[in-house]
């Protein structure tokens, strides 16, 4: 199978596997008639696919699995098993005790999907493109996170239609990994050993430490932002007259924009150097975070473009981020590297998930998305430093 097809594949993959994610969150207006669902009720249902995800990161990262195994027999069960748990939860659950596990295990095997995704998109693409390459899969990675909000906003699915629905999607996924995934020419050869160690010991070095050190600062405002800007944008003053109902305008913004904006950032990453395209996006989602509250009474289509562009600079950097460590960590463990980063990226997504409506709570949604600005900002200062001489660890081809 040729290059453009292989890109394709895993980023179609991803899209479909990655549907679960915020499928709950797109059915908790639903929920608040149906179970009676509370503010901190909500609050659990996303965070717990974070604390998931880390612990199943957290794993994975342990036992070096994404170097150990076939990323695309990993990629494919661990798909296949989120969109088990989210079947599980359409057909059989009635309240919040059923559905948390079900949300903690869906983000478990997640683990197993995303930073697998970014070692076998990373294995088709040399130094000179992976900018681009890491750019498509965030994007499908964005549009697949997002896709619950437009299958709640398209119809009147009720909330077990949308779940099913968002499970159907990962199923698809998983099939298509494991028929037609193969990890690409410049896979790295399997870690030589197990070494728990490495997704720690990578922090000794300069160059990892800092792109980690930018991705924690994106991270502390990506999650708590997709999570609640349908709840900011449900307390303006033009909620009635947004482009569609406030679910679609999330896939609008967050969705169509956030992909626009990975593939300008992997464009930027390529032509003008990983450093500068993050510190870029880092500056604008923070000043975005910023004059929020001076948006929060705009006319509609005014928020809506504001929406758009943060939507877009949010999410640009986030595939710089893996560009920037799978070229400056150990090469034989790129996969343990990614998910080591990913893993206390989203344990930050938690505090911030759960202190962004406490905040609100207390001085409105107006001005709940101040509380994500110091982020990016000291994102922005980690990717600065980044600039100043870090260079790549030496490239390691195999073959596969």
């Amino acid at each position: 199978m040729n290059v453009g097809v292989q890109r394709g594949a895993i980023a179609v993959v991803q899209v479909l596997g990655l549907a679960v994610w915020f499928s709950m969150s797109a059915v908790v207006p639903s929920l608040r008639n149906d179970w009676g669902l509370t503010a901190g009720g909500a609050v659990w249902l996303t965070a717990s696919v974070q604390v998931g995800f880390v612990a199943g990161a957290v794993t994975s990262s342990a036992l070096n699995l994404a170097d150990r195994l076939p990323p695309q027999g990993l990629l494919a069960a661990s798909a296949a098993a989120a969109a088990g748990c989210t079947l599980m939860l359409a057909l059989f659950a009635d309240r919040l005790a059923v559905a948390v596990p079900l949300r903690l295990m869906t983000g478990v095997f997640l683990a197993g999907v995303y930073p697998t995704g970014m070692k076998l998109m990373a294995s088709w693409a040399g130094s000179a493109g992976r900018g681009r390459t890491m750019g498509v899969l965030i994007a499908a990675l964005t549009l697949g996170s997002t896709l619950p909000h437009l299958i709640a906003g398209l119809g009147s699915l009720p909330w077990r239609g949308v779940l099913l629905t968002a499970a159907a999607a990962g199923l698809g996924g998983s099939a298509i990994a494991l028929l037609f995934l193969r990890p690409g020419p410049y896979a790295a050869p399997g870690a030589p050993a197990r070494n728990p160690r490495y997704a720690l010991s990578m922090f000794t070095e300069r160059g990892p430490r800092l792109a980690n050190l930018g991705y924690f600062g994106h991270m502390w405002e990506l999650y708590a932002l997709w999570t609640w800007i349908p709840f900011f944008l449900l307390a303006t003053g033009a909620r009635r007259d947004l482009p569609g109902s406030a679910e679609i305008t999330v896939f609008l913004t967050m969705g169509i924009g956030g992909a626009v904006g990975c593939l300008i950032g992997g464009w930027g990453a390529d032509r003008f150097g990983r450093a500068p395209a993050a510190l870029t996006a880092l500056l604008v989602s923070g000043m975005c975070c910023l004059v929020s509250p001076y948006f929060f009474h705009a006319p509609p289509l005014l928020l809506f473009g504001f929406c758009t562009l943060w939507g877009a600079a949010v999410i640009a950097d986030s595939g710089v981020f893996s560009t920037a460590l799978s070229e400056v960590a150990d090469q034989r463990y790129i996969g343990t590297a990614l998910t080591g980063q990913t893993a206390i990226g989203f344990a930050l997504t938690v505090i911030s998930i759960q202190l962004t409506p406490l905040l609100a709570e207390a001085v409105g949604w107006r001005y709940a998305f101040l509380l994500l600005a110091p982020g990016p900002l000291a994102g922005a200062l980690a990717m600065r430093a980044f600039g100043k001489g870090v260079t790549s660890a030496p490239s390691v081809q195999g073959t596969s």
